[in-house]
C-alpha cells in the first residue's frame, strides 16, 4: 500500500465483526482483550484455527498502520498463545494471513489463520525459470 492509498472502509456486518459481536457462534479455542481465536468452519487441515484482533482492522497493512503498539504487541501475543496451546509449535505449523482480492481475501476483517496437525507440504507451486 503507498502512501496515498487508503485502505478500504471497514464493514461492520462483516461475519468476523457479528462473531465478535456475539450475533454468530462460534467454537472459541481463546480470547483475551486484543483477540479472539476459533476453529475454521471450513477447516482445510487436521488444526485450522483464525485469530482476529478485536479492532476494526481490514488487512495487516491496516492493523500495522492504524493499531497502537499495545494492541499489534497483544494480537501476536495470543496468536502464539494460541499456537503454543493447540499443541502445533513443536511439530511445526502455517500461519497466513490474505490481504486483498488478489489473495483470496474472503472476510474484510484482518485475520491470520494457523494451519497444522500434518505435514503441510509447499504453499505455492514453483514459479516457472525464465
Amino acid at each position: 500500500m503507498s502512501a496515498t492509498t487508503t485502505p478500504p472502509a471497514y464493514d461492520d456486518n462483516n461475519v468476523f465483526a457479528r462473531i465478535l459481536r456475539g450475533e454468530i457462534p462460534c467454537r472459541r479455542v481463546y480470547e483475551d482483550e486484543f483477540a479472539l481465536a476459533f476453529h475454521d468452519i471450513n477447516p482445510q487441515a487436521p488444526v485450522h484455527v483464525l485469530v482476529i484482533p478485536k479492532g476494526r482492522w481490514v488487512s495487516l497493512a491496516d492493523f500495522s498502520a492504524g493499531a497502537s503498539a499495545r494492541e499489534i504487541a497483544g494480537f501476536w501475543r495470543a496468536v502464539g498463545h494460541v499456537a503454543r496451546e493447540l499443541g502445533i509449535e513443536g511439530p511445526g505449523y502455517r500461519m497466513l494471513s490474505n490481504v486483498g482480492a488478489n489473495a483470496g481475501q474472503e472476510v474484510p476483517h484482518f485475520h491470520v489463520h494457523l494451519f497444522g496437525g500434518r505435514r503441510l507440504g509447499r504453499m505455492l507451486p514453483r514459479a516457472p525459470e525464465g
